[in-house]
């Protein structure tokens, strides 16, 4: 079963990984180093990322590395855009009633 997206970046320490193999290529061992858990409990946090496409893995040799699915992030922000939208917009409304009234106080 496919996991939901957002349920998966709600984890804190998920979101911690995907802002680690934003900057660069991991392998599980680099990422657990930054964690206080155990390795397979970091493990699992990676494949609740895998299962959700935010995260792509590549085999070089021995080692697996894991990377931003950039595709998956943009299906995100295109979908947080259209909320970011309607905020930018009541906030716009609220500058304009807020100068309104500074105006009539005066």
């Amino acid at each position: 079963m496919k996991r939901d997206v957002f349920q998966a970046i709600a984890d804190p320490t998920r979101r911690t990984i995907l802002l680690l193999i934003a900057t660069q290529a991991m392998t599980p061992n680099a990422l657990a180093e930054h964690f206080d858990s155990s390795r397979q409990a970091v493990s699992k946090h990676i494949h609740i990322l895998l299962e959700c496409e935010l995260l792509n893995q590549q085999q070089q040799g021995r080692e697996i590395y894991y990377h931003i699915n950039p595709d998956k992030m943009d299906q995100i922000d295109t979908w947080l855009q259209q909320f970011k939208s309607l905020v930018d917009k009541r906030f716009a409304q609220l500058d304009d009633v807020l100068t309104k009234l500074k105006t009539e106080q005066k």
